[in-house]
């Protein structure tokens, strides 16, 4: 009796290992075989999606055959039900190992999003509104609402988001996005200011700032980025206005059709060079690295005008007499293929 026991348990225990290597071998086959795919595809994971609602995901689109052995196999290797959200790439031969190796690692399609050189906020608010790739969360926000979800109460918005191209993942939100280019556009500004040229005639790096938003519009030339930050350097030391019509279309808002008529250098804003002395009060546009560096690091010399030649640069001056012989060379005798550079001089 004791050895028909002993047999039948080892029957048993035989067919119990023969079980489960069928299993093991059914669940190694189920994570390494192929997805039936045909095609590259874009498989989307949305934020705070648990690991059993990614298998029903996954069971939905007929990728697994026994959802039941892949969470076994998830419970044998935990580390495999850390998924990361995003949008991924699945390329036919790939395993479902291969992809939720995939989706732990983060392995997602990057995105890019540009903030344009001398742009208003405004401009930027539109274009991200435009961007379906964004999770919208600014839609009905005033600007006094945005600044304070990004924790700058009371701060206007223009001008403090670094112009540059920003990697993002589908589902980001447009808020996030604002807050990564405002931390860039600070953590720059602050190092550059540390490094400034003596004596310049800012009284803290937002004045800094708002100087390098008005080399922005002036010019797209970089070389001349540094000469211009300089004529208007000289002038703020001299008390003279900037007179800068940058300023003036600012200042004029939705108004601006394309041209400056005499009354509108004459009419007062608070951004108008023309009527105001120093800076005006904020930016009047995003800036880029290089029009920090300009601003902080003008150019030494002695010109204090400068006008558009039509092909995208300018002539300097150091007299006004030098200067209205240079506007009436370059101005009132138009090239007929004459192109300002982002704004006039």
């Amino acid at each position: 009796m004791l050895k028909k026991i002993s047999l039948l348990l080892f029957a048993l225990l035989l067919l119990g290992a023969l079980a489960v290597g069928l299993a093991w071998q059914a669940m190694h086959k189920q994570m390494l075989q192929p997805l039936p795919i045909q095609e590259e595809i874009t498989f989307d994971v949305r934020s705070g999606l648990a690991f059993n609602q990614l298998l029903q995901q996954l069971d939905a689109k007929d990728w697994l055959q026994q959802r039941d052995l892949v969470r076994v196999y998830a419970r044998l290797h935990p580390e495999i039900t850390a998924i990361r959200a995003g949008e991924y790439r699945v390329q036919p031969g790939e395993s479902l190992l291969d992809l939720l190796e995939r989706l732990n690692r983060g392995d997602v399609i990057p995105h890019f999003f540009t903030l344009i050189e001398g742009h208003n906020f405004r401009q930027i608010r539109a274009a991200l509104a435009a961007d379906e790739r964004l999770q919208q969360q600014l839609t009905g926000l005033s600007e006094a609402d945005i600044m304070t979800r990004l924790g700058r109460p009371d701060q206007p918005a223009e001008g403090l988001f670094l112009a540059d191209t920003y990697q993002f993942t589908r589902g980001m939100s447009d808020l996030d996005l604002l807050r990564r280019a405002l931390l860039a556009q600070e953590q720059f500004l602050e190092a550059q200011w540390q490094a400034r040229a003596p004596e310049l005639p800012y009284a803290n790096p937002y004045e800094a700032l708002i100087m390098a938003s008005i080399i922005e519009k002036e010019t797209g030339v970089p070389e001349e980025r540094a000469e211009i930050a300089g004529v208007f350097v000289r002038r703020l030391r001299l008390g003279m206005r900037l007179q800068t019509d940058p300023t003036v279309i600012y200042g004029m808002g939705e108004s601006y059709q394309g041209r400056i008529r005499r009354a509108d250098l004459e009419r007062p804003t608070p951004w108008n060079t023309y009527t105001i002395a120093g800076l005006p009060p904020t930016p009047i546009a995003m800036v880029g690295r290089e029009a920090i560096v300009a601003a902080l690091n003008p150019l030494a010399g002695n010109t204090l005008y400068f006008v558009a030649k039509g092909d995208g640069t300018h002539h300097f001056s150091r007299t006004l007499s030098e200067h209205n012989a240079a506007v009436r060379r370059y101005q009132l005798n138009r090239r007929s293929d004459y192109r300002s550079s982002p704004g006039g001089g």
